[in-house]
Order: C-alpha cells, then structure tokens, then sequence
C-alpha cells in the first residue's frame, strides 16, 4: 500500500448541485476505501515534521446529466505550503484530467466541463499534486482522490427479448407455471428506487397473470380448452421506482401456445356404413374407408380400428391408414355369392394413448356398424376334385370307356358345361372325352411297355360363355398285361472245348420279359425241338435262369476248316482283333495290297458307334513300295500312334497273321496240323476282353480217353 507524505485542505463555494466532500477528524492510515487520507507535508529545510490540520478529505460526488451552461464545480484543492503570493502551483491528472476534469493552477479549483453519465463510467480517480513554481519541485507528496457519480433516474428498464414464446398444456390447473420474463434498468440499484423494477400484465387477464417481483407468469384461468382456443398474447410491463408514479417503464409481448393433451374421445361421423364388394376379390383387397374424428391432434389423435363383433368377424379385417387416420376395411377370406350375399359387422376406434386423468369424461372409443353386400360373379365352372387318377389294362379296346370326370358352374345360373381335352397334353390323340357327360375313353391302343403314365389336361368350358373355363390334371395309369414273350437277357454267344465232359456246365443263360407281373417272372427253359434231336447238350430248367450242360462229348475229328477247294476265297479273315470274334470278318481285298491309293478311308464297326467320332484320316501312299513287309509294318507305325485308331472295336489289317501279334495267331487252322492239347492259361492274363476263352480253354482238362 502507498503511503501519501502529504494533506491538502478543502474549500467549496457555492455551486448548482451540491458537491460532498468526507470530512475525517484525525490522521489515518488506508486510502479511499474506508474514507481515510495519511496527511504529510514537509518544511523549507527539507524536514518531515507533524502538524494538525483543520480538514481533510479523499473524495467527490456529483450528480450524473448535469445540464447547465456553465461548468460543473467539482471542489477545490489547497496546500498549506500556499501563502496566497502565487508561487505554488496546482497540478491534476488521473481519469479525465485536462479533458472532462480541468484545475485551476492558481487556486486548485477542480471543475467538470461535460455532462456525466454513470451508466456510462461511475467513477473516476484522479491525482493531485503542488509544486514550486519557480523551482518546478513539489512542495506536497502527489495524493489521490475518487470522484462518485451520482446517479438519477435517466434509464427505463429494458427486457432480455423483445418477445418471448411460450406454451403450457391446455386443461391445466390455475397457477401453471408458464414462462418467465426478465427487465433491466441501467440505474444503479445501489442508490435509490431507479432500478427497482416491478412486473404487471398489462393485455391478457382473466387467463395469465404475472409475479409483480419476479416476471413469472402464470395460468390464470381453470379449464382453458385447445380446441376452443390456441394461440394467446400477453403484454408485461416493467416500471422503475418500485412502480411508483414517476418511474420509467418498459413492455414485452408473450405469445402463449396451448399444447394438445387427450381430452377428446374419436366419434364416428355416423353410425352406419355400407359398402360392396365382388365375391372374387382376394384376400387383402380393400372394400371401403371409414374415418372417426377426433378433436386431438399429434399423437392423441391417432386412432386404432378394429372389428368387434359380427358375422364377418373372420371373413374381414380392418387396418389403419397412419398417414389419414382411417379404418381401411380388407376382404380376409375368400367369399362366396351363393353362400352368403351380406356380412354385418360392428367396427370401434379407440385411442391408444390415454391421459388418466381424463378418463371421468368417458370411454375414449366409438363403435359404428358396417354392412357388407357381396355381388355375384361370373365364375368359371369348378371340378369335382383337384385331380383325378383312373387306371386301364393296356389290352384294352379303342373306345374302352376308363372313367369320367365332373364340372358345374358354380354360380346361382348354373349353365351347363362343355369338356374337352387340351390336346397339347394330349399330342398323339390317344384318348377322348364326351363333351356332354364328361367319360374319358381310348381312342387308340395302349402299351404299357412304350408308356406307362398318361398325364392330360382336362377342361371345362361354360356353354354360354366360353370364356369361363377351368382345367384339371388327369393321370392315366396303363396296367400292365402279359402280352410279351420272355427273351433272351443277351446274345450268347458259347465256346466248348472238344475235349468237355459230359454234363460239364458250359453257359448260364438268362431270360427277361418286358412285362412286369406283381409275383415276379416265372419261366420255364427248353430246347427247341429241332435242336433237341440229336443233340450233344442239355438244359438244366431251374425256374429263372437256365444252365447248358455238354451231354456227350463227340468224337475227336481233325478236319480242315476248309472242306472244299471250291469254297477258298481271295480273302482274309483276321481272328487276332479283340473285337466280336469270330464273326466280326469284314472281307479285306488283298489285291488293296498291290495298289495302296485304291485304300478306303478308315472303316469303323457297323454295329458298334464309337464315343468319339474323329474326321476320316486317309494314310498317305507309300510311293514305289514294292514289298508287302515294308507296307504292313507302315501301317503298324501309323495304327500305333493315331488317336482314332482301336480301343474301340474296329478292324486294322496287318495282312500277316500273327507277325507282331503278342498272343501270336489264335486261328484254328493249325491245329488240324497238330495231336498236340496246347495250354491256354496265358489267355486268363489278356483280361477281360479274352474271359470268355480264358473260361472255355483255360480250365481242367477232359478226359481224353472219352
């Protein structure tokens, strides 16, 4: 804290608004808080000496918006260093100085040359010095003094907005709280009643008041109803001086909403509704709309439908359209005109957001009547089943009536009914109806092995109006009739050794019959009799399959396969080609040999068709080949790498039998050269293309001696 070395003496005059100066009796210590000044002055020889002093001060206070010609007089100023001969001078600064406050040098006289505004700055603070006038040095220590600015009533209160919004449910009780309002007032509401501010409703009674004290406005009225009335506008005034006569006033505008609260039940508009619908609508297809009102709005005027009660109760439905509020009524079932032609039911609408409070009013729901008259349609005719099955013995005759089917207008007219066959069921035209009665029967003869099912379409037309039909499926089933003889399973195909024993097994045959009997087949297995006679073999009849037994066994001959000389061809029969055996010869001209461009493209097996065909290759001409050899091993080498050549069953002529064979030659023709049994074991390791022979040739020798 500064300590001030010095005292100044204060003087006033006369002046138009009063000046205050604060007086203190005795030296203190603190400055300006608590009104006190250190006073200080010191001699010629420079020595700090006490001395008493008649008054002191530290502080000013002036009256704001001082509207004189004149200066306002603030105080004077004055040193007891001055012996009135001029030789001291007063010197001022601080807020203001020079400028709004001005001192005369001479005298210390302090004046305010504007007009002051404590709203605008409430205090100034100022220093105060005497200094020799000569010398320029201060005969006082610098000291510091406030000037207060009185304030006076120069400013209304001002509210926060200039307007407020608010809302507060209708139906509330009195002394809601609705909004608050807040005024302002720029006077210092330390000094005096200028910025005491008292609230009061000036536009809006009987249904709001106001809190004089506290801007809180509130319901002034019991029961204040939305749907009557919405929208209310309040004005509040806000005056200074406590309210008293005098003061300054300002006003705000209040716009007040009632929010909608669920004081309404809906009510239907009437108590019937009717509305008609075909009897082919489908489930789902809306009939009519019907709309309950209710007073609400937001969601306490949504609404729910539901049917209640009535004859349509499971034949209908209601839903609700959000965006409209309206009960859609939709068909639920199908319906039927000559069933039943009117439906009543009993629909309600119902809130389904209430308010307790208001349940005392009643039952927030309503409940009207709605009619329903179903209109007749012209209907297709309708089957008697959704399918018909009927079975025929496939020996039956044309014409062989197998079953009927039936169809009759269901509606109230019942005309009469056309039938026919949809012949793209039907392409082979192999059964027919009567249009009139609706029998089917054959037109053709069946087969049971070439189709067992017969699966049509069936339809029914309207007489008098061929555009109503409906169809139905009808499944034919062909019984089966033993009308096919048993056959072969397969071609068989036997090989016996001459040297087979009697009632040795030699072949297994089986027999398959196209048709199929419930107990399951029952054959019976025989020699023909033309083969019966004479013959060196028997059958073994076991009721399904048949075994062939070598009876006898013949006598050993060694005769040429070739008997007459006559009958030697210029041919080539090839017996080393896994092929089909023996009769799989297809004739080769050896005279091709001589002359290899006259070669046929590639041959493949006629009763055999290849997985894959390959595009016919032609072997190119062996120029100035002489030798038969160098042909037949060219061809070998071509055979060996071309991709169509045999797995397959083909014929690939080599013109040598035997030369380059891996089983060497297999033909017959030696072994009239030879008494000699071979061993054919090894055929048992050419796999199983060569079974059957490793079977016939590679078992346990026969007797010889038989």
């Amino acid at each position: 804290m500064r300590t001030y070395q010095y005292f100044l003496l204060l003087f006033w005059v006369g002046q138009p608004y009063p000046t205050f100066s604060a007086p203190l009796s005795k030296r203190t210590s603190g400055f300006p808080a608590k009104k006190r000044a250190l006073e200080l002055s010191g001699n010629s020889k420079n020595e700090l000496n006490r001395s008493k002093r008649s008054w002191m001060w530290n502080q000013f206070f002036l009256l704001e918006e001082y509207t004189g010609s004149d200066y306002q007089y603030v105080g004077k100023l004055h040193s007891d260093q001055d012996r009135g001969d001029g030789s001291l001078k007063y010197i001022l600064s601080g807020d203001g100085a020079g400028d709004l406050f001005i001192i005369n040098e001479n005298t210390g006289d302090i004046q305010a040359t504007k007009r002051l505004d404590r709203e605008e700055k409430p205090v100034y603070i100022l220093r105060a010095q005497a200094i020799n006038r000569k010398t320029g040095r201060p005969v006082e220590p610098e000291s510091e003094f406030i000037i207060k600015i009185h304030d006076i009533n120069d400013n209304e209160p001002i509210f926060t907005k200039e307007v407020y919004t608010a809302t507060v449910p209708e139906m509330s009780d009195v002394g809601t709280f609705v909004v608050q309002v807040t005024a302002t007032d720029a006077d210092d509401p330390t000094y005096g009643n200028s910025a005491k501010v008292v609230y009061s409703i000036l536009q809006g009674q009987p249904y709001f008041s106001v809190e004089s004290e506290t801007g809180i406005i509130k319901t002034a009225l019991l029961n204040m109803d939305r749907e009557n009335r919405e929208q209310y506008q309040v004005v509040i005034q806000a005056k200074d001086m406590g309210g008293q006569m005098g003061g300054l006033s300002g006003t705000t505008t209040v716009n007040i909403t009632l929010t909608d609260v669920n004081d309404n039940p809906p009510r239907f508009p009437q108590s019937t509704y009717q509305f008609k619908t075909p009897e082919s609508s489908p489930p789902g297809t809306p009939i009519g709309r019907i709309k309950a009102s209710d007073a609400d709005m937001g969601e306490n005027a949504e609404i729910e439908y539901s049917i209640t009660d009535g004859e349509g109760l499971d034949m209908f439905d209601v839903i609700t359209d959000q965006e409209t509020q309206e009960g859609i009524i939709t068909v639920k079932k199908l319906l039927d005109f000559e069933k039943q032609k009117v439906y009543t039911l009993k629909v309600e609408a119902s809130n389904p957001h209430v308010e307790p409070r208001f349940l005392y009013l009643g039952p927030f729901k309503d409940s009207a009547t709605v009619r329903i008259i179903v209109e007749d349609v012209d209907e297709p005719p309708v089957f008697s089943k959704l399918a018909y099955i009927v079975q025929v013995r496939e020996d039956a005759q044309v014409n062989t009536t197998i079953g009927s089917v039936s169809a009759q207008d269901p509606d109230a007219a019942r005309n009469p009914v056309r039938y026919s066959v949809d012949r793209h069921t039907d392409m082979d035209r192999i059964f027919n109806i009567d249009s009139g009665n609706g029998s089917i029967f054959t037109s053709k003869l069946l087969d049971r092995e070439t189709l067992l099912w017969h699966n049509i379409t069936v339809i029914a037309t309207e007489i008098n109006n061929p555009k109503q039909s409906s169809r139905v499926p009808l499944y034919i089933k062909v019984l089966d009739v033993n009308d096919n003889a048993p056959e072969f399973a397969e071609f068989y195909e036997t090989f016996v050794c001459e040297k087979a024993k009697a009632d040795q097994l030699i072949q297994t045959l089986r027999a398959v019959d196209k048709d199929d009997p419930y107990s399951g087949h029952q054959f019976s297995f025989s020699l023909a009799p033309e083969a019966a006679i004479g013959s060196n073999f028997t059958i073994q009849d076991n009721k399904v399959t048949v075994v062939l037994f070598a009876a006898l066994r013949r006598q050993r001959k060694k005769e040429p396969l070739i008997i007459s000389k006559e009958d030697i061809r210029d041919n080539i029969v090839s017996y080393n080609d896994e092929g089909g055996g023996e009769e799989d010869t297809q004739a080769f001209d050896i005279g091709t040999l001589r002359n290899p461009e006259a070669i046929e493209d590639n041959k493949l097996r006629r009763d055999i068709v290849p997985e894959t065909l390959f595009l016919p290759r032609r072997t190119p001409t062996a120029r100035d080949n002489t030798d038969v050899r160098d042909f037949i091993n060219q061809r070998l080498k071509e055979n060996d790498t071309d991709p169509t050549a045999p797995p397959y069953d083909s014929l690939a002529t080599y013109a040598y039998e035997g030369t380059g064979s891996v089983a060497d030659s297999l033909s017959s023709l030696e072994s009239v050269t030879t008494d000699g049994d071979q061993d054919y074991d090894y055929l048992s390791d050419w796999g199983p293309r060569f079974k059957k022979l490793a079977d016939m040739y590679g078992g346990v020798d026969s007797d010889k001696d038989s």
